[in-house]
């Protein structure tokens, strides 16, 4: 087991701990005992008292120094420990399984109380992501456990950019079980989608937006649907499993593209239906408005328009600008479902933005809904929640 490392934290750290966060950045740690490698284990004692009030995985050379596991009373950091959490997590994932789904997301990180650990499954093939290299100690013992849990007989690592490689411990490693191919078919309520375990973003595919794309399968029948951003064609199948008339993918990525129209051909071969442009969202929008067009679905779900708070201004001028673009393309008694997955930028102000956007677009609209995570990407914490989505109906 790695090292214990008995540790103080400065007035405001040990408030951050009290309050249930899971980071301690650096300038939170007033000491700590001993030189301390990633993954050891920083017992934290609070000042006054030199009592026991929390437990973390440290990494000495990350502004994150500390990953909190548990605050309050001891507690015993082991096997048992983390089979529980990993449990506690499948518990909350239990209502999804039984939808005709097996791809998800079995552990979400700090939300699951397993901070900087993401496990993904997809048909029985489970994708273990780091985001921190406090892991890598604990991943023998994990394993287990997480086939367990996933029913998976293959596990596969991924490691963040910021997380370097070990001998044996390289991103795309296959840790358990066979992997045939590097593309995985998974199931999304009725509809097959590829997950590129080895290679593809994040683990291979974002599931966060499952409901969303269900919800828009639902309302497409006899639509003609614009996917904006469309990367592999999430809400583009969707949308043809829904009995759309016609469904545009746009995305600046010729590759994502060539991954939607896959996806598309997986459950429809070739389909008349679908149609792709690869180009500029906010110049392809302006095309598409001189042209006359109009749909009666625009999902507009970009990337995330800001890393940094400081980049949260100009990614709100962002979204004002594309789904300004956006509502022209709406016909009228048509929907829109403007989309955000900057952590960064809050609900509150995104949902504000959309609204002054449709304000100024001087058609009549309601508001029907306003969504957030699916059951599998649980919030437990403010900075969890990143994904806020809106629909409006457009006059």
């Amino acid at each position: 087991m790695p090292n214990r490392l008995a540790t103080k934290l400065t007035p405001q750290g040990e408030r951050i701990l009290r309050s249930g966060h899971p980071w301690l950045f650096d300038g939170a740690v007033a000491a700590v005992k001993g030189e301390g490698q990633a993954g050891d284990l920083a017992i934290v004692f609070d000042r006054k008292r030199d009592k026991f009030i929390g437990v973390g995985l440290y990494d000495p050379d990350a502004p994150i120094r500390i990953r909190v596991l548990h605050q309050g009373e001891s507690v015993k950091i082991d096997e048992a420990f983390f089979a529980a959490r990993i449990q506690d997590a499948r518990k909350l994932r239990l209502p999804l399984l039984k939808k005709n789904t097996n791809g998800y997301r079995l552990v979400h990180g700090e939300n699951d109380r397993l901070p900087g650990l993401v496990v993904d499954v997809y048909a029985g093939v489970a994708v273990v992501k780091l985001y921190s290299p406090v892991w890598f100690p604990y991943l023998d013992m994990l394993l287990p456990h997480i086939q367990r849990a996933a029913k998976a007989e293959t596990v596969v690592l991924r490691l963040a950019r910021v997380v370097k490689a070990r001998p044996g411990l390289a991103d795309g490693t296959v840790l358990v079980g066979k992997l045939s191919e590097p593309e995985v078919i998974f199931k999304e309520h009725n509809v097959e989608f590829l997950a590129d375990v080895v290679s593809g973003h994040k683990t291979g595919f974002f599931l966060d937006h499952r409901h969303n794309r269900k919800r828009v399968g639902e309302l497409a029948e006899a639509q003609d649907v614009l996917d904006v951003f469309s990367y592999a064609g999430g809400f583009s199948v969707h949308a043809l499993h829904g009995g759309a008339y016609r469904v545009v993918s746009l995305d600046i990525s010729g590759p994502a593209l060539e991954v939607a129209r896959r996806n598309v051909a997986l459950n429809f071969g070739e389909d008349p239906r679908h149609e792709t442009i690869e180009g500029d969202a906010f110049k392809e929008l302006e095309r598409l408005a001189r042209q006359g067009e109009e749909f009666g679905i625009v999902v507009v779900d970009p990337p995330s328009f800001a890393k940094r708070e400081r980049e949260v201004p100009g990614a709100l001028d962002a979204y004002r600008r594309i789904n300004t673009l956006a509502v022209p393309l709406v016909k009228p008694g048509g929907l829109l479902l403007a989309c955000s997955c900057s952590a960064r930028v809050s609900a509150a102000d995104f949902f504000a933005t959309v609204e002054k956007v449709m304000k100024r677009s001087g058609r009549a609209y309601t508001l029907v809904e306003q969504t957030f995570h699916d059951v599998d990407h649980p919030i437990g914490f403010a900075e969890g929640a990143y994904l806020k989505s809106v629909y409006y109906r457009i006059e």
